[in-house]
């Protein structure tokens, strides 16, 4: 077991945190994939509109990998499936049953599921069209089968702003979690390791059986995976890790404990511009209108699937993304204050980069989408230095993958980064830089390359 103290990183105190109350947000009218949300996969459509399907049927597999397919995620008709330029699928969207099917497969109790073999919990993901829910590092994408990963990381611990809290999404699912946990360590010869906020009181992760648990504390990002791979298992060069949803394990236990696919999610629903934010019983590929329906304040706003530092921006006709378990809601704004950069510190209605580096106070702050400026010459001053809790030279970094300088990015550590770990240099940086942004392009030269 590691203990891992984070001490450079931020917490944004931003207003509308979702209280821990849950309520079901009722059966959605219709759930969606948008295929062009995972990285460097090119889908082959086994559906057509107008198709009758299943939850757990398979809707489309990716060229570069067959075996790799994703699943209905809800019985009902295939609505619609939308093209973008060169016939690219952006959007497929199934109009959901009253009364709800699901595919069978084989399940298993815990003790069975500890004997299965490392083929057999393969199969069965592959089967179920359920593969995609685990990704790897390096450039976080889909995971391949045909891989053996150094290891397995799930992160329990979410210290983004405004994500779901997972004490309310994994209450009384321990044995699902547990379940997922034991399927999972089938998939490696090294270790599972499960990542657990020090501060933590829940039951859930307590004596997990096949797996280690770390303790870790600190501000965002100390609850991302990328933070904890980098502190525990680093990456190194042809080193390949995986990494799961904390939820998505649930899901996977289920599949072997149930023998079906549940697309049950818990979503939190927050933000300045939602009247009273809230944890929602829901499931993944929800409409986000039916999200957020008498959610809302009557303001012009901003909506994003994901928490507000690493999310997409959607309106009330999208759907949630695949990964994500949050929607939030910024106000939209484009009045800047007069003279706002000579602001010391914070007030109720400014919130300086003073709050970044000294965190001063505890009140929550309106955040809208205003941006105070526009992208500038970069100021090299540290002040993504002050904020990314790695063993990383963002500045050279950041000048590398602009410069298209493939070996430099590498010898600077590149294989180990995210975006959204360099979220908060995007927030923290007086010149409005996109760093992660940056980042991904980075990822996507190397990925070329490799």
């Amino acid at each position: 077991m590691a203990r891992i103290i984070i001490k450079k990183g931020h917490n944004i105190q931003i207003s509308g945190v979702p209280s821990l109350d849950l309520v079901n947000a009722g059966q959605t009218v219709s759930v969606a994939y948008l295929p062009e949300e995972f990285r460097y996969i090119k889908p082959k459509l086994l559906v057509n509109e107008g198709d009758t399907v299943k939850i757990g049927t398979p809707l489309f597999f990716d060229k570069k990998i067959p075996d790799v397919k994703w699943a209905a995620l809800g019985s009902g008709k295939i609505s619609a499936i939308h093209y973008g330029q060169r016939r690219v699928i952006e959007k497929i969207i199934i109009v959901v049953d009253k009364n709800e099917e699901a595919l069978e497969h084989a399940y298993y109790d815990h003790q069975e599921i500890t004997n299965l073999t490392n083929d057999q919990v393969k199969d069965q993901l592959l089967n179920a069209g359920m593969w995609p829910l685990i990704r790897q590092r390096p450039f976080n994408k889909i995971a391949n089968p045909r891989d053996l990963p150094d290891s397995i990381f799930i992160s329990c611990y979410n210290s983004a702003p405004l994500s779901v809290d997972l004490d309310v999404a994994l209450r009384n699912r321990r044995s699902s979690f547990q379940a997922g946990i034991t399927a999972l360590s089938k998939l490696t010869e090294g270790k599972v390791n499960v990542v657990v906020d020090e501060n933590c009181t829940s039951d859930t992760f307590k004596d997990l059986q096949h797996a280690e648990t770390h303790l870790i504390s600190g501000p965002h990002p100390a609850g991302n995976v990328g933070i904890q791979i980098h502190n525990i298992n680093p990456l190194t060069p042809r080193k390949v890790i995986w990494t799961v949803n904390v939820q998505h394990v649930v899901t996977i236990g289920r599949l072997f404990l149930k023998g079906i696919f549940d697309p049950s999610l818990i979503i939190a629903i927050g933000g300045p511009g939602v009247k009273n934010p809230i944890h929602l019983k829901s499931r993944m590929g929800a409409s986000i209108q039916s999200l957020v329906t008498d959610r809302l304040h009557d303001v012009s706003h901003r909506m994003v699937s994901g928490d507000v530092l690493t999310g997409s921006t959607v309106d009330k006709d999208d759907f949630i993304h695949y990964y994500n378990s949050a929607v939030a809601s910024i106000p939209h704004s484009d009045k800047r204050t007069f003279l706002g950069m000579l602001h010391p510190g914070s007030s109720k209605s400014h919130y300086s980069l003073t709050h970044t580096y000294f965190k001063f106070g505890t009140s929550t702050f309106p955040f809208s989408t205003l941006q105070n400026g526009e992208e500038r010459a970069m100021l090299p001053i540290n002040t993504w230095e002050n904020v990314l809790p790695m063993d990383i030279l963002p500045n050279q970094l950041y000048r590398a993958i602009i410069a298209n300088d493939i070996e430099e990015m590498e010898q600077l550590g590149l294989i180990e980064c995210d975006e959204e770990d360099f979220a908060l240099c995007s927030f923290s940086c007086p010149s409005k830089i996109d760093v992660g942004n940056v980042i991904r392009q980075g990822l996507d030269m190397l990925e070329a390359e490799v």
